[in-house]
């Protein structure tokens, strides 16, 4: 195998692919990158790891064609670190040879006969727009779990009745949703798939500014349960979590007896400052009334803070405390200047969502639900 490449487009691509290497790799091979040289003038990099697989291919002046396995990491941050001249790559018996202007590295080549095949996504089932999607994945996966308690709260949900889709996830203490539009290759489309967190939100964030994102979820021609999702010449599948999620739609409130509106930023910065007191897992406490919500943390001996922001209130005043990890990652995701809070009681769940001004109606489209904690008065 002889090629030669853009030292930005070999970078990039492998940054890109590397991004998913197993720190532990089960096998040795699964820390390698695979690159795959051929006559048609294009380099296809690839990276699994049984349970996530990334594929890029980009444009390279082959001389001869071929198929080496190479350490990714490693790779990865040659690459990065090379002039900016064109980067010459020759396998060379059980060495890879690198050199770039004055640059030479010699790369140990790995049994790429050894290498799994990459699984093959499902057939597509639509696309959606990539500044969109990212945004919604964003939003949605800060509520997923982050332990391994329960395997299946670490998935965001997605499912999709024609050309709305929805996303959803929680870790029982809050509970985020979004809604968008998408444009389904069948009018028709019905899926409900469980898609790991992590991995989605990875994924999304490198492919959402490609401009469009195809998605493809179901099953695969062996039956495996797999999601795939593709932009430009980038392509990445993730194995699906299996398991019955929790239903959880019940734990939204159909009705609101009090409504705060207020500016996002103010309460984020307010929030922000009074929860520098707050012990670890210790409550902000907010109190809405006429004009403005105070907020509080600390009691006793212990240090204290206070601010006040202002705020529209709808409906009698009320005293409630939340985490202030959960709260501040809930208005972080809001995305609009202004924030409404609607509540039923203190030891009730609220539900947060964004409008773009003061007095305009609430965007529903995304809803952030966040349970409230018990506080000693």
């Amino acid at each position: 195998m002889k090629f030669r490449v853009e030292r930005d487009v070999l970078a990039e691509a492998v940054t890109w692919v590397a991004r998913g290497l197993p720190a532990r790799p089960p096998v040795p091979v699964l820390a390698g990158i695979l690159l795959e040289a051929s006559d048609d003038g294009t380099l296809t990099l690839s990276a699994f790891d049984y349970e996530v697989s990334a594929r890029v291919t980009v444009a390279a002046d082959v001389t001869e064609a071929g198929t080496v396995l190479v350490l990714g990491r490693l790779l990865a941050d040659i690459s990065r670190n090379l002039p900016n001249r064109p980067i010459d790559v020759v396998a060379d018996g059980s060495k890879v040879q690198v050199t770039c202007g004055a640059s030479r590295f010699s790369l140990l080549r790995m049994p790429a006969d050894d290498y799994p095949t990459l699984p093959t996504a499902p057939e597509p089932t639509g696309s959606v727009d990539g500044h969109v999607f990212t945004q919604a994945v964003a939003q949605v996966s800060v509520a997923a779990d982050r332990g391994d308690t329960l395997p299946i709260l670490t998935g965001v949900r997605v499912e999709v009745d024609g050309d709305k889709m929805t996303l959803l996830a929680t870790d029982r203490y809050r509970l985020a949703m979004r809604e968008i539009t998408w444009s389904p290759t069948a009018t028709d489309a019905s899926h409900v798939v469980l898609v790991p967190a992590r991995t989605l939100s990875e994924t999304a964030r490198s492919l959402g500014a490609s401009g469009s994102i195809d998605v493809a979820l179901g099953a695969t021609a062996g039956g495996d349960g797999l999601a795939g999702f593709e932009a430009g010449r980038r392509r990445t599948t993730t194995r699906l979590l299996d398991g019955e999620y929790p239903k959880v739609a019940s734990i939204f409130p159909t009705t609101s007896d009090t409504e705060a509106v207020v500016r996002t930023d103010e309460l984020v910065e307010a929030v922000k400052r009074v929860a520098l007191v707050a012990e670890r897992n210790t409550p902000v406490r907010l109190r809405f009334g006429d004009g403005q919500v105070a907020i509080e943390a600390g009691t006793g001996d212990d240090a204290q803070a206070s601010e006040a922001v202002e705020c529209a209130l709808t409906g009698p005043e009320i005293e409630i405390a939340f985490n202030p990890t959960y709260l501040l990652d809930g208005l972080g995701q809001v995305g609009t200047d202004w924030s409404r809070i609607s509540f039923t009681q203190a030891s009730r769940p609220a539900v947060l969502s964004g409008q773009k001004e003061q007095d305009g109606e609430a965007d529903t489209s995304y809803r952030y639900v966040i349970m409230p904690v018990r506080y000693a008065s």
